[in-house]
């Protein structure tokens, strides 16, 4: 039986188009099929419970050490921090940072390279948990427990996840930098429940269209599956989360009007409410342990996690353990500055004058805070305060979507579609409610507004990554070489009208080769496409 459920997963492998690297990257196990899913109640919960387990597991795709970008969805978080500009490693030692290739132009991000394979085969990985789920259960079968029908909606609603992210991830933008017009309008192969071997190998990027069209028709079917299913934990997508989902791509798609209404529902559905401040500053729970705002996710188990791959031991200012205590993760200067003294985020980070202006709560001492860098996170504590155990200082939540995103979804969407002024009095009602009492943004311009919610975005999801997918969208133009600029080295002084060419992540090689219709279907190499350092304060040319 062993050696047939081997065979068994190696197959439901080759369907997700890894045949180039199946050894390396997947190895033999004793994976379960969605036959023997279907089969038993107790295998459907055990495949249910693996979903969030498989989120935070260190070293996914290669199984061993490896990478050490190789982290499961947190990847996702620095990742997209590091994509914005908006973190820099200002430690001794810089080159600890492994996540510094999406925010530099000095290192290999193209095809062959471990920035374009982990993200794409940990995405697809995910994929292929929510596919043996998806094809165990017949939803329209009027039999099905709630329980069983609810696996399945949870299941729709990760796999739209996932293919959002991928299309986040993937699909071109044009940029004055690098030639994307043979691929713009490209998103990723579909790969479901139903795709075989023989159709991985000829199986073209979808879409813009037909992806969003094919998320939408999963989260219609996650709603229909969640009405009356309630999950044990939100570890676990529910309802309100599938709204989430839809309101963040309808914001993707430029579905405003739609996007306006489902970041709404989620947020009634949900009925938390924001970070306060104490509970953001918390030296022992501070974005550790999920409060009433997160509406998802994850947890690092104390007995399966390792000392260098786990989220806290990359982002927390206090860790004495992992990577952070030699990079040192640290906001940029000009985001931090645009943090308004009477917005109590600012306390995230720590403040050129320290306690002159600020009373850290920390748990390390003061020697500490006066010793380390400037700008410094404080945001991700270690649970309980432990900084020297990894084992339990490590063991902590990590949110995968919070209520306040909603909100901002909503501002912005609202004032596209129903007036710019309608839109500022969302916006100026959440800050002013949750984050700053002072707070009084005014204009009549529509993309003004759209740059300021991003903004926000920014802050309020510094290390979670969420304001990537606007940023994307809206282009801004990415200012890392200015006057008092802390990006360490000129590696990092970049400064790229529009987005950063990098933000359009390339197909690694070994899927291109499993796949014929990937060939010169790929998106271009951004490596070494911008001069640095970048002119104080101008653009750079195209290399």
């Amino acid at each position: 039986m062993k050696t047939v459920n081997k065979l068994l997963s190696l197959l439901a492998v080759a369907a997700l188009m890894l045949t180039g690297c199946i050894d390396e990257t997947f190895p033999e196990g004793d994976t379960a099929t969605s036959e023997q899913i279907g089969a038993s109640a107790t295998a459907l919960e055990a495949s249910l419970n693996g979903i969030p387990s498989q989120m935070s597991q260190g070293y996914l795709v290669y199984g061993g050490q490896t990478h050490e970008t190789d982290m499961a969805y947190p990847q996702f978080m620095i990742m997209q921090t590091e994509l914005l500009g908006d973190m820099y490693p200002l430690g001794s030692n810089s080159g600890y940072d492994w996540y510094r290739n999406y925010n530099t132009f000095n290192g290999v991000v193209g095809e062959t390279s471990y920035f374009a394979y982990l993200p794409w085969f940990t995405l697809y990985k995910f994929i292929k948990s929510a596919n043996d789920i998806i094809a165990a259960v017949d939803i329209t079968d009027e039999s099905l427990s709630p329980s069983i029908k609810g696996a399945a909606g949870v299941a729709y609603a990760c796999r739209a996840f996932d293919y959002y992210l991928l299309t986040v991830f993937f699909e071109p933008v044009e940029n004055k930098y690098t030639d994307c017009s043979k691929v713009l309008g490209l998103t990723v192969p579909f790969v479901t429940e139903e795709t075989t071997g023989e159709i991985a190998k000829n199986n073209p990027r979808a879409s813009h269209n037909d992806m969003i069209a094919f998320i939408l028709s999963d989260l219609d079917k996650a709603e229909q599956c969640l009405e009356d299913y309630t999950p044990s934990s939100r570890m676990f997508p529910g309802l309100a989360v599938a709204y989430g989902i839809k309101a963040k791509v309808y914001l993707l798609d430029g579905q405003y009007d739609k996007a306006a209404e489902y970041a709404r529902k989620a947020i009634d559905t949900f009925g938390g409410t924001p970070v306060t401040q104490s509970q953001w500053e918390d030296p022992t729970t501070g974005f550790c342990v999920a409060n009433q705002a997160w509406m998802w996710y994850v947890n690092y188990a104390a007995e399966s996690m390792g000392n260098l791959c786990n989220f806290t031991g990359w982002m927390s200012g206090e860790a004495d353990w992992g990577y952070s205590s030699l990079t040192r993760p640290s906001i940029d200067k000009s985001l931090y500055d645009k943090i308004a003294a009477t917005d109590f985020r600012k306390h995230t980070f720590l403040d050129p004058q320290k306690f002159d202006f600020y009373n850290y709560q920390t748990s390390r001492d003061a020697a500490y805070i006066n010793d380390a860098p400037a700008h410094l996170t404080l945001k991700f504590r270690c649970k309980g305060g432990d900084w020297e155990t990894y084992s339990i200082g490590g063991a902590v939540d990590v949110p995968v979507m919070r209520v306040e995103e909603m909100y901002l979804i909503e501002a912005e969407a609202v004032g596209a579609s129903q007036g710019v002024g309608a839109g500022v009095a969302k916006l100026n009602g959440f800050m002013k409610t949750y984050r700053q009492p002072d707070y009084n943004f005014t204009t009549s311009d529509l993309r003004t507004f759209q740059l300021e919610v991003l903004t926000q975005m920014r802050i309020e999801f510094w290390g979670e990554g969420n304001a990537f997918p606007t940023a994307k969208r809206l282009k801004p133009g990415v200012m890392q070489n200015y006057e008092g600029t802390n990006a360490p080295s000129d590696i990092f002084k970049v400064n790229c009208e529009g987005i950063k060419p990098i933000w359009n992540l390339v197909i690694p090689i070994s899927e291109v080769q499993a796949n014929v219709a990937l060939e010169g279907n790929n998106n271009p190499d951004p490596t070494a496409t911008i001069v640095y350092p970048s002119p104080v304060g101008q653009y750079s040319d195209k290399k």
